[in-house]
């Protein structure tokens, strides 16, 4: 599920400062390559646990880089389904979509310092 006006896609940021905020707020750099990230924060509760996902692109530079600017794009949410990843069509709880909120709140203000 996209989360819908979340007020960061289109924030950018340099690769050293983004990797810093992030991991700060408990988010991981899972996937990456030289022109896009995935940054994942792993979330539970009673019954299951999913993860908020924010991709981000390389506007200037590669990720092999720290000076690299990448620009933050869409973040969504999915509940773990195994052994295939996330699924991403089932419906989030109420205390889940708080937290991923709250972490993207964060991250907003964060960005903007």
């Amino acid at each position: 599920m996209i989360i819908e006006a979340n007020g960061l896609k289109g924030l950018t940021s340099d690769l050293a400062h983004l990797d810093d905020v992030t991991t700060k707020l408990g988010f991981v750099r899972w996937q990456w390559e030289y022109y896009r990230a995935t940054y994942d924060l792993k979330i539970e509760d009673k019954k299951s646990e999913y993860f908020l996902r924010i991709n981000a692109r390389a506007t200037e530079g590669k990720l092999e880089s720290p000076y690299a600017v990448l620009a933050l794009e869409e973040a969504y949410i999915g509940e773990v389904s195994f052994p295939h990843g996330l699924d991403y069509n089932t419906p989030i709880p109420d205390a889940v979509m708080k937290v991923a909120q709250q972490k993207i709140n964060e991250l907003q203000h964060a960005l903007a310092e």
